[in-house]
């Protein structure tokens, strides 16, 4: 519980932040770019990746749904974490059904289309969720 208040914390300091931009002394724009390297601490590079998917799902109707840790009308992220892997394949179908909505993986509930995101927004939601796998 502790660790989603921190995500959710930091999702919503950078949401705050806006955009990458930012003005020098001279009063020119300079655009500030973040990389992730791999290394032993990989984890800590999945959360920075991470905190966009857990933004946007705070910024969109997600949580009315499902919540971390437990089934509401949706299954909890953390149990959709721990039934799929991480796979590019697997973030690509859940992003779409993301987007399409669907139902028959959960139960006979359909989740609710959401037309509007655009595939890379959903990817991230799903990178994040799938973040949580203990």
């Amino acid at each position: 519980m502790k660790r989603s208040f921190i995500i959710f914390g930091l999702a919503l300091a950078i949401s705050a932040c806006g955009n990458n931009k930012s003005t020098n002394s001279s009063g020119t724009d300079t655009t500030v770019t973040t990389t992730t390297t791999t290394s032993s601490s990989q984890s800590a590079s999945v959360a920075v990746k991470d905190t966009l998917g857990a933004a946007l799902i705070q910024k969109n109707d997600c949580l009315t749904c499902h919540k971390l840790d437990q089934k509401v009308i949706g299954p909890a992220y953390n149990d959709v974490a721990n039934k799929y892997t991480a796979s590019p394949a697997v973030i690509d179908t859940l992003a779409n059904k993301i987007i399409k909505g669907g139902s028959g993986n959960w139960g006979n509930i359909a989740m609710s289309p959401h037309p509007t995101l655009s595939i890379t927004d959903a990817q991230h939601m799903v990178k994040y969720i799938l973040s949580l796998k203990k």
